[in-house]
């Protein structure tokens, strides 16, 4: 008889729980539907009312508006949604890199070309046939700077020897046109050139400032292009299964859970970006160096090596040098002939001083008002200081882009309160791990290997490195294409090692170590 209440009881509370079942039960997910369709998904298997969430494997197994199906849907669309966030939050620094190597690359040629024509237009009315005879020699000059900017094996000061001494040449022999000139005489005067200075001091100084703003110019165009390509690279984020799991978790399981208009918390936002972006943050020192260095060769080009003040006025200097050779015609030809030897006379009969009048005549300096213009529409320090200011916004912007997403209205909810902690609705109690690969070792929202890098991004992270060596040797005065391409071949072929099939081997035998003895070669 004592049993009986204990009976009755335990019935009391199994029909209470069974009633409080059938309660949860029967909540409604129109409210689901209604957002899913808002998005523009398709709610042909959300169900109508919640089910049992046992056959989930990222959200809660409790009740539940989600199938197993639709899970996996909302996974993918999670990445999709990741990879929209990332893209819309690096296109400005993607677009910066884009637009400015444009207009600089542009301006660049534009002016090569113009310096080109003005040099022609203006040797055109003061020399006359005198040049258009010999105008060649103008014309590879300027073909082999452009090709040297554009990336070409070009050996700034052997294009620049070989134009005087090809001047000298030519020079010598209308200066002495009685004689008759071989190959072979013509290749001793040339042996002269520094020895005689005939066109005094300006092959040296031209030389300098020539050699010195190509350098500077190509290797910033370089950088620019180099900063445009990794950016662009890095923003196509690798998800991984542990990344995907908590994108999914953070953006689409309050949907699962009857709550579709409930954000995630700001902090649990940074923890799954820390974990997601931890290899995309390790670029961030690499990069701030190569900022860095690309701000350095930019005070070059505002400076010393400023390749419009170099480039305009040349048309004017090389003008001059001729014009020294002539006014010392006949000292370097007497020394010529010493050296050399007296060459044979062509028989015409026509004097030295003949076509030395013809020089004075036609060998005019060009007034500043009569010289075409050059590089239309903006000037190379305005173009560098808004370079300037833009490059230094990218500064430390990888390790700043979990920060920047997740301070986004449309992704987080600012009430601390009323937002999705990953289970429910309340605070995030968790703190905040630092940016990172290693320090997503006790991240509470995603499982993060930190004993494997992301090889591509290690491969960005070398090309960094071997671009910011280029412009500090740059901001020197040093050109380092030749002595670079080296490192550029082994870097190539350790990315190829890395991406070959051996090297999958290896690294499952040995621990995954062999990444870091590729990349430190």
């Amino acid at each position: 008889m004592l049993k009986t209440p204990v009976v009755i009881f335990t019935s009391l509370s199994l029909l209470l729980s069974l009633s409080c079942a059938g309660d949860v039960k029967s909540r409604s997910c129109s409210d689901v539907r209604q957002a899913f369709t808002t998005k523009g998904f398709s709610i042909h298997n959300v169900p109508h009312q919640e089910i049992s969430g046992e056959q989930l494997r990222v959200c809660s197994q409790g009740y539940t508006c989600c199938t197993s199906g639709i899970e996996d849907r909302l996974g993918q669309q999670s990445k999709e949604d990741f990879g929209k966030l990332v893209d819309e939050n690096s296109h400005t620094i993607r677009t910066i890199f884009t637009s400015r190597h444009k207009k600089f690359d542009e301006f660049f040629l534009e002016l090569l070309d113009n310096s080109e024509k003005s040099l022609n237009d203006m040797f055109v009315r003061t020399y006359g046939k005198l040049y258009t005879h010999n105008s060649e020699m103008f014309e590879d000059l300027f073909s082999e700077l452009k090709r040297y900017y554009t990336g070409g094996n070009v050996n700034l000061e052997e294009v620049l020897n070989d134009f005087w001494s090809r001047l000298l040449e030519r020079m010598f022999q209308l200066l002495n046109s009685q004689y008759t000139f071989t190959d072979d005489y013509l290749e001793c005067i040339s042996k002269y050139t520094d020895q005689l200075k005939p066109f005094g001091d300006v092959p040296r100084k031209l030389k300098a400032q020539v050699t010195k703003a190509f350098i500077a110019a190509r290797s910033f165009v370089q950088g620019l292009m180099v900063g445009r390509e990794v950016a662009n690279r890095v923003a196509k984020v690798n998800i991984s299964p542990g990344c995907s799991k908590a994108l999914t978790k953070m953006l689409y399981c309050p949907y699962c859970g009857g709550l579709p208009g409930l954000k995630p918390c700001a902090n649990y936002c940074q923890n799954v970006m820390r974990g997601c972006l931890a290899n995309q943050a390790d670029l961030d020192p690499e990069w701030n160096l190569f900022i860095d260095a690309m701000l350095l060769v930019a005070d070059r080009l505002e400076g010393p090596f400023n390749i419009e003040s170099v480039m305009e006025p040349i048309d004017v200097k090389i003008s001059e040098a001729i014009m020294t050779m002539q006014d010392n015609s006949m000292q370097v030809s007497s020394k010529v002939f010493q050296g050399c030897g007296h060459p044979k006379p062509t028989g015409i009969g026509r004097s030295a001083r003949g076509i030395s009048d013809v020089f004075n005549n036609r060998f005019r300096p060009y007034s500043p008002e009569e010289r075409p213009t050059t590089a239309a529409g903006t000037s190379l320090d305005r173009l560098v200081i808004d370079i300037k200011e833009k490059l230094k916004e990218s500064k430390k912007f990888w390790s700043s882009l979990p920060d920047s997403i997740c301070a986004e209205d449309e992704v987080t909810d600012p009430d601390e309160e009323q937002c999705w902690n990953s289970h429910t609705k309340g605070r995030y109690f968790p703190e905040v791990v630092k940016d990172g690969l290693t320090n997503q070792l006790n991240n509470p929202e995603v499982e993060v290997d930190i004993t494997r890098p992301d090889t591509f991004i290690r491969q960005q992270i070398m090309t960094l490195r071997v671009m910011t060596n280029k412009l500090r040797n740059a901001y020197n005065g040093k050109d380092v294409y030749f002595q670079d391409s080296s490192k550029f071949t082994c870097m190539h072929l350790a990315d190829a090692f890395i991406q070959s099939d051996l090297h999958s081997v290896l690294r499952q035998k040995f621990n995954k170590e062999i990444i870091y003895v590729i990349h430190s070669v």
